[in-house]
């Protein structure tokens, strides 16, 4: 390939990616010009939301986890080999299903023997029990002597304690194979298989984990000052992920003492989950909800992109566009609280990402201050 040809074919794709590039600028600047041009000209159409005055209960803001009341990790009580695995992760389990066997023949067969010496032991007994008789009813005619009486009762009392031996050597058997089993403990579903057949497991070692979805918890640590709020009984909502509107819970627990280092008060929430819709395991914000009623400014929750204490929203004054910093209260019944606005103020709603501080606003709607 001579040189000319080398600098086309390098020159080429260069020229294009940059003709790229300097389109998107390009189209980019437009963009932003014309937003500019827009909020200079003042004629950037906005709908308007009113403060509404709303009763709130007081409330206190939680994080948590989602677990499963009922929760199980099914470990390995006996040295041995797996041998049968009946279940596959997300299986519905009856409480007691069988889920895996270690050396399952091994224990059926060491039981069988241990029943057999069992038997052996009680005929054995039996008899020496029998000749005991016979001893005792000699000696009262004077046939035997005293020694052979005492020699057959020593035979009877040393049978009699080998049977029992072997009656507990049956259920060490017994006991051995039912640990070599592992059952559901209740009814749910099998959430992890961490198992396969041929597999060596050693005691201790987790096989399963099993759960019962259909009720669920929540443990929070909340702040000190939430000790006089919150109760058994409450109500909490709280939002998931993948779910629309709020879920409801009871608080079942609140701990008697604050954590070691005095800064944490630990509640615990139950949740109903008949339907199986929530999973363990999901991260999820919410609120509990203390007693007794207080009016506040109020603002759709949709109006409001920030989860925390406070955000920066736009309000129209006189057809101008006025930024404002608010302090926002948990979420109620699709409203939060809103404090550092008057009630009946007009917060801009459909617009707000093309307005900025002093830009003039043309109004498309504006909803009344309307109350509960």
């Amino acid at each position: 390939m001579n040189r000319k040809a080398l600098l086309v074919y390098v020159a080429v794709p260069i020229a294009v990616i940059a003709g790229a590039a300097t389109y998107h600028r390009s189209q980019r600047n437009r963009e932003l010009d014309h937003q500019a041009a827009v909020k200079g000209e003042g004629s950037v159409p906005v709908t308007l939301v009113a403060v509404q005055e709303r009763s709130f209960r007081p409330a206190v803001a939680f994080t948590g986890t989602l677990l499963a009341v009922n929760r199980a990790e099914l470990k390995a009580e006996v040295v041995g080999r797996v041998t049968r695995v009946a279940v596959q992760e997300g299986d519905a389990v009856a409480a007691g299903a069988l889920l895996g066997a270690q050396d399952e023949d091994d224990y059926v067969l060491g039981m069988q023997a241990a029943e057999a010496q069992v038997a052996q032991a009680k005929a054995e007994a039996l008899q020496s029990r029998r000749d005991y008789d016979r001893a005792v009813a000699l000696l009262e005619k004077r046939s035997i002597t005293r020694q052979a009486a005492q020699q057959a009762e020593t035979a009877y009392n040393a049978n009699k304690a080998a049977a029992q031996a072997a009656e507990s050597s049956l259920g060490l058997a017994r006991l051995r194979l039912r640990k070599a089993r592992i059952v559901a403990p209740f009814a749910g579903q099998v959430a992890r298989r961490l198992v396969q057949p041929g597999e060596m497991l050693s005691p201790g070692q987790t096989a399963f984990e099993v759960v019962d979805n259909r009720r669920l918890e929540i443990r929070a640590d909340l702040p000190t000052d939430a000790m006089a709020l919150v109760k058994v009984g409450q109500r909490a909502t709280f939002r998931a992920i993948g779910l629309d509107g709020l879920v409801e819970g009871r608080v079942t627990q609140v701990s008697p003492s604050l954590s070691q280092d005095g800064r944490t008060l630990h509640v615990r929430v139950e949740v109903p989950n008949p339907g199986g819709v929530l999973k363990g395991g999901l991260f999820v914000e919410g609120v509990i909800l203390g007693e007794g009623l207080t009016r506040s400014g109020a603002l759709p929750a949709t109006l409001l992109k920030a989860q925390d204490r406070d955000a920066e929203i736009y309000v129209a004054e006189g057809s101008v566009a006025h930024r404002r910093k608010v302090a926002l209260g948990p979420e109620e019944d699709g409203y939060r609280p809103v404090g550092g606005l008057r009630i009946g103020a007009q917060v801009i709603d459909s617009g707000k990402d093309l307005v900025a501080e002093g830009c003039r606003l043309r109004v498309l709607s504006a909803a009344p201050a309307a109350g509960e």
